[in-house]
């Protein structure tokens, strides 16, 4: 496993699998608590979540967990391709309400390190997609945010138009110019 350091928020990390290639197919590590102690805090991984998602241009997001129950998410898109992104609403960060995406797919073994405080989303770049979810705290319901995909403080630049999106991502209002983050 790689961790890069190379984003503009330097806590964002792209984890890159390292597959091990012969005439079978591959087999890459994608999880190593040794490897990821130091990008994890101390934490360990307490809930796995799959995801599958149906239609190219589907949006699921911008969703987070309020303190106490902040997590840290490692996201790898399994089958198919996505454009994933992590905002920063972290209170008093210089990147605050700024975003970074990236590119996950099955081919290039990416993985995107969304660190606490920041909100995550993706948009699908094909039909049938699916993604694997690793949380460093379990879900809790009560402490569950959202900003709008659309949010105009933000200012995301999806690749494909919205094609479909959840009644409860539609219903987030939209932060007002007083919103002093998470």
């Amino acid at each position: 496993m790689q961790i890069e350091n190379s984003t503009e928020i330097s806590a964002v990390k792209i984890i890159t699998s390292e597959p091990f290639v012969d005439e079978r197919g591959s087999f890459a590590r994608i999880f190593c608590i040794r490897e990821l102690a130091e990008v994890l805090n101390g934490k360990n991984i307490e809930q796995i979540n799959h995801s599958s998602t149906k239609i190219k241009g589907s949006i699921r997001g911008m969703h987070f967990q309020k303190p106490p129950h902040s997590e840290i998410k490692i996201v790898r898109c399994t089958k198919g391709s996505i454009f994933d992104v992590a905002v920063d609403l972290r209170k008093d960060s210089p990147t605050f309400l700024k975003w970074h995406s990236e590119i996950l797919s099955e081919q290039n073994g990416k993985m995107l390190l969304v660190p606490e405080g920041f909100a995550h989303g993706f948009q699908t770049l094909e039909n049938n997609v699916e993604m694997f979810y690793f949380m460093t705290a379990s879900y809790h319901k009560e402490s569950e945010g959202s900003i709008r995909f659309d949010e105009p403080l933000v200012n995301i630049e999806w690749k494909l138009p919205p094609a479909v999106l959840s009644q409860k991502d539609l219903a987030v209002a939209f932060l007002d110019n007083d919103f002093k983050g998470i």
